[in-house]
């Protein structure tokens, strides 16, 4: 169980590296669009807050990296516990989809990371 929760948790790591690009880099283009569904003008006025957005998922991600290569279950629970709460309210405030995308691949990795321990 401990290998599954490892590639769990490097998935949604993964995953957060992902959006990270997509609204750090790639909010005005059409990937970023996609994901907004903002047209050019909404998409370039938004970029700023995208960004920032953007650096917080790339945060989440190093720290669920670090998480790894020290190999504690404790940095693991606080960052996808963060993870989960995040999608959460981010299902609440922006876009329910975001519990699926999110929220959802958290709880998995924190329920095989604490089965696994």
């Amino acid at each position: 169980m401990h290998t599954v929760a490892q590639i769990l948790i490097g998935l949604v790591a993964a995953l957060h590296v992902y959006f990270m690009v997509l609204e750090m880099f790639l909010w005005q283009r059409p990937p970023g669009r996609a994901l907004s569904g903002f047209d050019a003008d909404t998409a370039r006025l938004t970029a700023p807050l995208a960004a920032n957005q953007g650096l917080y998922n790339g945060f989440l991600a190093a720290g669920l990296v670090w998480s790894l290569v020290i190999d504690s279950l404790a940095t693991q629970v606080f960052f996808l516990v963060c993870v989960v709460v995040a999608g959460i309210y981010g299902a609440a405030t922006a876009n329910r989809r975001i519990l699926v995308a999110q929220a959802l691949p958290g709880a998995l990795a924190l329920g095989a990371a604490l089965l696994a321990a």
